[in-house]
């Protein structure tokens, strides 16, 4: 799989640190955001609502918080360690200081692939910061309220949970649970229904002091085996055709909607939906990924 090469300008930008290869318990990649104005429509019965309570992992040794990056191929329920599902997945990145740049113009959104997702009624899992719903209120309402996607944690303010990670600020040990925390909160105060206990580690970056400090957050971090590579990217020729080699069944794909970072995501999405499906894949959210794996 071909890792992301992050360019140069890192500093500021909302997605840092985007992109990488698939994670372990050191620095790997991923992070963005999403969209407006269309309304949420009616899903299908095939959109795989969000499950009352979604499924977590149990916790690791010590306490420490469980790791998902995909469906085993050898686990899970019987007979559908080898289905043709996958899920891809959406990162809302928007840092506390980023404010004055979404005020001068500068999107952290991105309505249009939202609408898309909604047209090829793709389920999806939206990794949001609390920053972002905070910039954002109506638009991360009407994800959250949409039963086509379900939104998980992504942080507060995109800052790195264990160093180095790409230039990020890093959020000290005893902050870790409280900057979760601040960005559940955020959705709720915006309205977002459909969240669920899931966490992504700024960057993909973490080790054995994040997972253990996040354990009275309750959460199941979540990463990826899939890089998309559109963090930055001006090709979206290139961003499908690694996603398309990369997949595999059970497969979990990190994208971005952010329009300012991420601006060929949606032209990517539009080749890759088709062609997954139709080599028999069907799209799901992580929560149905993550079934059979769950406590």
């Amino acid at each position: 799989m071909t890792t992301l090469t992050v360019l140069g300008a890192l500093t500021g930008a909302a997605l840092t640190g985007c992109g990488g290869a698939s994670p372990a318990p050191a620095p790997p990649a991923a992070t963005a955001p999403l969209s407006q104005a269309s309304s949420p429509a009616s899903a299908p019965a095939s959109a795989s609502a969000a499950p009352e309570k979604p499924p977590t992992m149990a916790p690791g040794p010590a306490g420490r918080i469980p790791v998902f990056e995909r469906r085993p191929a050898g686990g899970g329920t019987a007979g559908r360690s080898a289905e043709k599902v996958v899920a891809l997945t959406f990162d809302a990145d928007m840092t506390a200081d980023q404010g004055p740049r979404a005020a001068s113009g500068e999107r952290f959104d991105n309505p249009e692939l939202i609408a898309l997702l909604r047209r090829l009624k793709v389920p999806s899992t939206v990794f949001m910061t609390g920053r972002w719903a905070e910039e954002y209120p109506a638009q991360a309402k009407a994800i959250g309220a949409d039963p086509l996607f379900e939104v998980a944690n992504h942080s507060y303010s995109h800052h790195a949970f264990s160093a180095p990670c790409y230039g990020l600020p890093v959020v000290g040990k005893a902050a870790m649970t409280r900057d979760v925390e601040r960005a559940f909160t955020a959705f709720r105060k915006a309205g977002v229904r459909n969240v669920v206990p899931y966490f992504r580690f700024p960057g993909g970056c973490y080790d054995d002091t994040a997972l253990r400090a996040l354990a009275p957050a309750d959460v199941t971090a979540v990463q990826w085996d899939v890089v998309s590579g559109d963090a930055f990217a001006t090709d979206a020729g290139a961003v499908a055709e690694q996603v398309l080699d990369g997949v595999r069944p059970g497969s979990l794909v990190v994208m971005h909607c952010t329009r300012s970072a991420a601006p060929a995501t949606e032209a990517a999405v539009r080749r890759i939906v088709p062609e997954l499906r139709e080599r028999g894949y069907r799209f799901v959210k992580v929560s149905e990924l993550m079934e059979g794996s769950a406590r």
